[in-house]
């Protein structure tokens, strides 16, 4: 029997897992979720990476 499953619900266990570990906090888990839609193409994808994109930039224009 096959099981399959898309690249966002496995990120998404992933970061569940590492929150509820307390491996990692609700911060640094959002971009491992998000890194899910964009890994999986979803529909989120493209808003995702313009989202991510944009925020890198705003990150980056700090000083």
């Amino acid at each position: 029997m096959l099981i399959t499953a898309s690249a966002a619900v496995v990120f998404g266990l992933i970061t569940i897992i590492l929150v509820r570990t307390q491996r990692t906090n609700a911060m640094t888990a959002l971009p491992i979720w998000l890194s899910g839609f964009t890994a999986a193409s979803t529909g989120l994808a493209g808003p995702v990476n313009q989202g991510l994109t944009a925020l890198a930039h705003l990150l980056a224009s700090l000083h």
